[in-house]
């Protein structure tokens, strides 16, 4: 299988493709963000190992131009910056793995081997159904092309009934994932924080698309209401 090494360190970019080739790969090396782009963009690799300090163009932003193309390539990313937040933003703009550098070889070669078996199912970067537009990495939501503001609830709640539109969410999976259960005791608030959502995603657009279905819970409609 052909695996895209993208790495601006000639050193480590050598051990990388020499260790790879080794374990039976073949491997092509881009130095730069923009060749990396292109790079992926025009053969059809397996995998790509992405770092994310590049000259040209940022790992984050080569793995973001690709999910939004819908090339979902199985991207691990490589970086010396080492923050919980550093981490969350490869992951948010669509990257699969993030491992920190210094790494051991033998955790890179198992971790490219576990993208590689999970093969390249769309997993896309951003949140849709029609018009309205939830994007994970910059935590916006948008209805129309329109900025929506959002209380920290009633996003948690919109995300959970995006990434499961068009099926029936029960408010007890509403308060699993929203509220981690609790929710003061009453399961009414799920009621109330939907009632918020439509008043700001809905309403002001001529909308319907969060649904209640009666002694079920609630469903987002995929086409956007």
């Amino acid at each position: 299988m052909r695996v895209l090494v993208v790495e601006d360190e000639t050193r480590l970019a050598s051990a990388l493709q020499r260790g790879l080739r080794a374990e039976g790969f073949a491997v092509d090396v881009a130095r730069d963000g923009v060749a990396g782009l292109r790079m992926a963009r025009e053969s059809g690799y397996a995998a790509v190992v992405l770092d994310v300090m590049l000259p040209g163009l940022s790992g984050y932003r080569v793995c973001e131009a690709l999910r939004a193309e819908g090339n979902w390539v199985p991207v691990l990313m490589l970086s010396a910056k080492d923050g919980e937040y550093d981490q969350a933003d490869g992951l948010d703009v669509g990257a699969d793995d993030y491992l920190i550098k210094p790494f051991s070889w033998v955790v890179l070669v198992a971790r490219l081997r576990a993208l590689l078996r999970r093969g390249t199912p769309a997993r896309p970067a951003t949140l849709t159904a029609g018009d309205l537009v939830l994007d994970p990495a910059s935590h916006q939501v948008t209805r129309s092309g329109d900025p929506v503001a959002l209380t920290a609830r009633e996003y948690a709640v919109l995300e959970c009934l995006l990434r499961r539109a068009g099926e029936v969410v029960s408010k007890t999976d509403l308060l699993r994932h929203v509220w981690d259960g609790h929710a003061d005791g009453d399961p009414n608030v799920v009621e109330v924080y939907v009632g918020y959502l439509r008043r700001k995603i809905d309403a002001p657009y001529g909308r319907r698309a969060v649904q209640t279905v009666r002694g079920a819970g609630y469903r987002l409609d995929p086409d956007g209401g």
